[in-house]
């Protein structure tokens, strides 16, 4: 009985799962820096300038809730940057196994089915490629059956046409051949 392995690699393009995790977290710190540290600062000081019996201890708190709000600030943007990772890792998985499976496609392998994991997003994408693999390869087979049946065809003219002639038909029977041979190769599902 196998046992299935579940990977634990979560960046599986850097490029673009640190890229994008590092924008977010970036706009995360704009955000807070923006928003909190002026307010808490504002907050404070009207504190410190409506009771100025109590200013001391207000700069005090002032001084001690910037300290806590940086790392507060430095905490939430490590968890956002690790949710990213993983959220894109979500993304960035199909993508990667949709290039391998194109890849294979150009290099005339198509290996069953287009699938992602459970979880993963992008699904309806793994069922359009398939659709559109399904439709090639549709073709392909009419086209080869056109290609055998035009190949039969000048066959059986071939005999009834001159003799000069019978050099070009038979050249274009076996590039004919060729490329239902290449069709054949390249297309079929393995």
């Amino acid at each position: 009985m196998t046992q299935k392995v579940r990977r634990l690699i979560y960046i599986v393009d850097p490029k673009f799962q640190i890229k994008f995790s590092l924008l977010l977290c970036f706009v995360v710190f704009i955000s807070i820096a923006l928003f909190f540290h002026p307010l808490i600062s504002g907050v404070l000081d009207n504190l410190a300038i409506k009771y100025p019996q109590v200013s001391t201890e207000v700069n005090e708190l002032k001084d001690q809730s910037i300290k806590l709000l940086i790392l507060w600030e430095i905490a939430f943007i490590l968890i956002t940057f690790v949710s990213c990772i993983i959220m894109t890792h979500r993304i960035a998985g199909p993508v990667y196994k949709l290039k391998r499976y194109l890849m294979n496609i150009r290099n005339g392998v198509i290996d069953g089915k287009l699938e992602f994991r459970a979880g993963d997003y992008l699904q309806d994408l793994a069922d359009e490629v398939n659709l559109t693999v399904d439709s090639i390869q549709s073709r392909f087979q009419q086209d080869s059956v056109y290609i055998s049946e035009a190949t039969t065809y000048l066959k059986n003219l071939k005999v009834s046409i001159p003799d000069d002639k019978k050099v070009v038909v038979e050249e274009i029977i076996k590039k004919l051949k060729e490329i239902e041979e290449s069709m054949t190769e390249n297309f079929s599902e393995e």
